[in-house]
């Protein structure tokens, strides 16, 4: 397979002819949309949205995750040159995947921010696309999860993350990253029943019937083993899969807002992400990356990789629709 040499585009995230194909700009270049996909709010024809929600205000300790999406998008620049390896198809190519933009909100009144990511996520499932979100503290699923389960019903979660996040919290005007999951399945967004935690290593005294693989469970067990249980629990349900970056261990993601050890290895996400092709994927997000809080940009690179699997899961998903 032949491709293009780095510097043959330029700004491409504006200039592309077309929503598809892969890029070749220089990476250290240009305008830094994730995976430098077309900017463009015209869901026409479009597979896949990737919006950014930089949004900390219900961070419980450090804060900075407002300013993951740009890191994110700008570490992405690395991978758009290629087709993500190993996974035997393009979807940049073959798929309409477009940067959506972030959401515009107004910070200084939060009370309105939960209703206007839900809108802002509705438009685009209206529109017959999926989302992949870039956060933003986690906080920003359980918005996320009522445009999803408005369109969907109940959904399967897969939720990477050293915390399970159901602190109990019956306050519906309160926002916090700690209690999302809690109030998700409370209002019924979520069939725990079919819902899996994984890469949790903090306590929770009620799961309320979610299915949890600990860090402690997978390392015994091995990625490939807890990607089959994930695959079991999961089945073809409608599933949304949120990644709270955390999952990894702080070696690997140290700019995160809750650090906790005895994390995940990049490892063991990659070969589980790989393991999860073909679930009934419908959307998802990756969620806390800090950027201040680490000077390198690993933990924005993994979260863009992280990002590129999602975008794989999901395509693998809508070419088995095509197929059945």
């Amino acid at each position: 397979m032949a491709f293009e040499k780095p510097g043959a585009d330029s700004d491409s995230a504006f200039l592309r002819q077309g929503l598809q194909g892969l890029a070749f700009e220089n990476t250290f270049g240009g305008a830094t949309s994730f995976l430098r996909r077309t900017y463009t709010t015209d869901l026409t024809g479009v597979d896949l949205a990737v919006t950014g929600v930089p949004f900390d205000q219900a961070a419980s300790h450090r804060a900075g995750t407002r300013m993951g999406p740009r890191a994110i998008r700008e570490a992405s620049c690395l991978q758009p040159c290629y087709p993500p390896y190993g996974w035997g198809f393009d979807p940049l190519s073959e798929y309409s995947i477009i940067d959506y933009g972030d959401l515009a909100f107004d910070f200084a009144r939060i009370q309105d921010f939960p209703e206007t990511l839900r809108a802002h996520i509705a438009t685009i499932l209206k529109a017959g696309a999926g989302t992949l979100v870039l956060g933003g503290d986690h906080y920003i699923t359980l918005p996320i999860l009522r445009a999803y389960a408005a369109k969907f019903g109940p959904m399967s979660v897969i939720q990477f993350d050293a915390h399970s996040d159901l602190w109990p919290d019956d306050d519906p005007v309160r926002m916090d990253h700690g209690t999302m999951m809690y109030k998700a399945v409370r209002e019924g967004l979520v069939n725990p029943a079919t819902s899996v935690q994984v890469g949790i290593r903090t306590e929770c005294t009620d799961y309320l019937g979610m299915n949890v693989i600990d860090t402690f469970a997978l390392h015994e067990a091995g990625p490939k083993a807890v990607a089959a249980k994930l695959r079991e629990i999961v089945g073809q349900t409608p599933c949304y899969l949120s990644f709270d970056i955390d999952a990894l261990d702080p070696a690997f993601a140290p700019g995160t807002g809750t650090p906790v050890w005895n994390g995940l290895t990049p490892n063991q996400v990659a070969v589980i992400l790989r393991q999860l092709a073909g679930i009934n994927m419908k959307g998802g997000d990756v969620v806390e990356v800090s950027p201040a809080h680490d000077p390198s940009g690993v933990t924005a690179v993994m979260g863009a990789h992280v990002g590129m699997e999602l975008i794989c899961i999901y395509c693998r998903a809508l070419q088995e629709m095509g197929r059945a």
